[in-house]
């Protein structure tokens, strides 16, 4: 049996990646749907090895919210399949010269959209992450190293054996998709030393991975630690829909990293709204609401909230409640305790929702809208690769444009500088 070396890996992926730099549009869309294909045409042995990660998920006693991300069905494969099309579709940003402008010596200077080089996905029991991701880097024309949980490792080494089978058949270097066997954590600390050959890192998945990825990492990682989402609802609000977005925020999916944690609400309105979102609360999903003194009488069966509640990301039927005296302690609130992630405001008054945007920086700001909304795919970008709370390089839902970085790119006519 070969020893795995991830050093041996991340050099090989980045000879991969200036191949996968050069394959065009056309090239790199037929690869997609060809894999996409293949995927679809190996359903019967992707889903017999995602019966083994099931199998073993069960042994050991994985939650069945854990079991349920893993399990593989001839829909989900089909969905995969589906997703991989759908970025063949996407909007080729490599090659892109922008902001093309002319200098008093008749030089012409812009800038082009170039791939970033050899990108790392680091990420938890998602087999889907595994195609998508590699679809993503393929599209914007990287290479990339795949570590999956290990929960899932058969279900993304035949993932992997499809993506290959397609690069073989094309006579593409195969290792533009590397798919990491080695389900240790020291393969991790290992991968995070490649600063010479790996360009970026992106992990995803719980605060506690994220958080080791970065402390360890020799290579620029995305973070994104955790989505403390904020709502407020101004004292000028329209009330429906404030409990519209309130509802849809909180209850649609609460384990998503985009669902409100806290709920602000302007002491003005507080008398109006707050029973309307008692009741709607306790209708929609029983949600468990931590209350400050001022809210606490409006909410059955809440309970005192603490510091800790407004820090926290509950991913959970849960909720903070807090009635603050104006804008501006919305705002200071907003500040003090955002991960940075997504904020929404519920206002008629546009001066306000204005002030709002101008005030608030985390990555996604939404007036009157849900923040469900806060995701690649509904913003836009046809799909994600992930979401960065951190300002440099991308910030907020990640597409295809921000798996890519630019250079300037100069014409000339035989200028010469004096």
């Amino acid at each position: 049996m070969t020893t795995f070396s991830m050093e041996a890996m991340a050099a090989n992926s980045k000879v991969a990646s200036r191949v996968a730099a050069q394959l065009t549009t056309v090239e790199k869309n037929n690869l997609l749907n060809q894999m996409a294909d293949a995927i679809e045409a190996s359903a019967d042995t992707i889903i017999t090895e995602n019966k083994k990660d099931i199998d073993a998920g069960e042994a050991k006693g994985l939650t069945s919210a854990m079991l349920d991300r893993l399990l593989l069905t001839p829909e989900r494969v089909k969905d995969i399949s589906d997703a991989i099309r759908e970025i063949a579709t996407l909007t080729d940003p490599v090659g892109d010269i922008s902001n093309l402008s002319l200098r008093p010596n008749g030089m012409q200077v812009g800038k082009m959209r170039i791939p970033l080089g050899v990108i790392a996905m680091i990420y938890e029991a998602r087999p889907n992450v595994t195609a998508e991701a590699a679809a993503l880097c393929i599209k914007s024309g990287n290479a990339v190293i795949l570590r999956g949980g290990s929960e899932a490792i058969h279900s993304n080494l035949a993932l992997a054996q499809c993506l290959h089978q397609v690069l073989e058949q094309q006579n593409i270097d195969k290792n533009i998709v590397g798919v990491i066997p080695d389900t240790s954590r020291g393969v991790i600390e290992q991968l995070l030393k490649q600063r010479e050959t790996i360009d970026l890192v992106i992990p995803r998945g719980g605060e506690g991975l994220i958080r080791y990825v970065t402390e360890n990492s020799q290579i620029p990682v995305i973070q994104h630690f955790k989505g403390v989402c904020h709502l407020f609802i101004d004292k000028a609000a329209d009330l429906n829909k404030a409990v519209d977005i309130l509802i849809n925020g909180k209850t649609q999916r609460p384990s998503a990293c985009n669902s409100i944690e806290t709920l602000l609400v302007h002491q003005e309105i507080a008398e109006q709204f707050l029973p309307l979102a008692a009741k709607a609360l306790a209708d929609a999903a029983q949600v468990k609401v931590h209350a400050c003194a001022q809210s606490l009488p409006y909410f059955e069966q809440a309970e005192p909230a603490s510091e800790e509640d407004y820090h926290a990301e509950y991913l959970a039927q849960e909720i903070a409640v807090k009635v603050v005296a104006s804008f501006d302690d919305a705002v200071s609130h907003i500040n003090e305790y955002t991960s940075d992630h997504t904020e929404v405001i519920v206002s008629q008054d546009t001066s306000r929702t204005q002030q709002f945007i101008r005030q608030i920086n985390s990555s996604v700001v939404m007036v009157n809208a849900s923040s469900r909304f806060s995701d690649g795919g509904q913003l836009g970008l046809g799909s994600e690769i992930g979401i960065s709370t951190s300002k440099l390089h991308a910030y907020g839902p990640m597409g295809l444009a921000s798996l890519t970085t630019e250079k300037f790119v100069v014409y000339g006519d035989g200028q010469v500088r004096a």
